[in-house]
């Protein structure tokens, strides 16, 4: 396995990354965006776990085969938010049973 050497640069241009984007996290908690909180909120929380990912955990330096075993991580994970998400918001469609006593 080959090593690679990774700038300081980049290192602290990927954590001021971070805090800007934890800071704009933080003002966008203060603005009503109606249903897009969520999305947005999530969106900028993709965004820094992949920063983490590829810079931090340096998989953007790696093998194929370690892009390969986060890509299947990530899949098991969004089946598992799917499998419980599908819960709740599969709940109103069945009737509750109305008991006669």
């Amino acid at each position: 396995m080959a090593s690679h050497v990774v700038p300081t640069r980049v290192y602290f241009v990927i954590f001021l990354s971070l805090m800007v984007l934890t800071a704009v996290t933080v003002a966008v908690a203060y603005v009503d965006l109606g249903v897009f909180n969520n999305v947005v909120a999530l969106g900028i929380a993709c965004t820094k776990a992949s920063l983490v990912i590829l810079y931090f955990m340096h998989v953007r330096y790696s093998d194929h085969l370690v892009k390969l075993s986060i890509l299947i991580g990530i899949l098991f994970l969004a089946i598992l938010f799917g499998f419980t998400l599908a819960d709740p918001l599969t709940r109103e469609w069945i009737r509750p049973i109305q008991y006669l006593w």
